[in-house]
């Protein structure tokens, strides 16, 4: 049997909820208290502050999402390019649900937060292109088996693949239709096939 969750448990977990249902500014620090089934002086007893809440809850929820990856059956398979897709795949099947469960945390928050709360910002930061930067040994290895190497960075191709997720979330919650999101992880799908499919060479004339 799990160990039960403990009240901080619980109060990192509803600030995930709630704030990816209606955004950091709307939410209260009474409200995270009532959706976590704790009260205000559990929550002060663990957190100083909501900033100090949303800076854990971002590690949380990014440390969730790398555990989830790094255990998916797509790491098995033999071939980097399929492991690339593979997780572009994953993210696609993570966006069965309403649009406040498969969107992200950090890129709800720091849409609203990066000019006034450099700790919270640099929190998202470290959620996001952390979870990027899990993408790049499989992107390095593709890049060598498709003779790709040197024409860019792993990492570049890294941040760009959460550019598109993070820009598909804002499309989706824009037009509040998670099958936006969809048809943005179909096309960056359809771009890595093409950008890692070896070019036949040209026959001379």
């Amino acid at each position: 049997m799990p160990p039960a969750a403990t009240a901080r448990d619980k109060l990192l977990d509803a600030a995930i909820g709630v704030v990816r249902a209606q955004g950091y500014a709307a939410t209260s620090v009474d409200e995270i208290c009532r959706a976590a089934g704790v009260t205000k002086g559990a929550f002060f007893h663990h957190f100083p502050s909501k900033e100090a809440l949303a800076i854990a809850a971002a590690a949380r929820f990014a440390a969730t999402a790398d555990a989830l990856c790094a255990t998916a059956p797509y790491r098995e398979l033999p071939d980097p390019v399929d492991r690339v897709l593979g997780y572009v795949a994953q993210r696609r099947d993570w966006l069965r649900g309403p649009l406040a469960e498969v969107t992200c945390f950090a890129g709800t928050v720091v849409q609203e937060s990066y000019a006034t709360s450099p700790a919270l910002r640099a929190a998202c930061e470290a959620a996001i292109c952390g979870h990027a930067a899990t993408l790049e040994a499989d992107i390095e290895a593709a890049m060598r088996a498709r003779g790709l190497a040197g024409q860019f960075t792993p990492a570049s191709l890294a941040r760009h693949t959460q550019a598109v997720i993070q820009g598909a979330f804002i499309l989706a919650k824009a037009t509040d239709e998670v099958a936006m999101a969809e048809e943005s992880l179909d096309h960056l799908r359809r771009y890595l096939e093409l950008l890692f499919t070896p070019k036949r060479k040209e026959m001379p004339a």
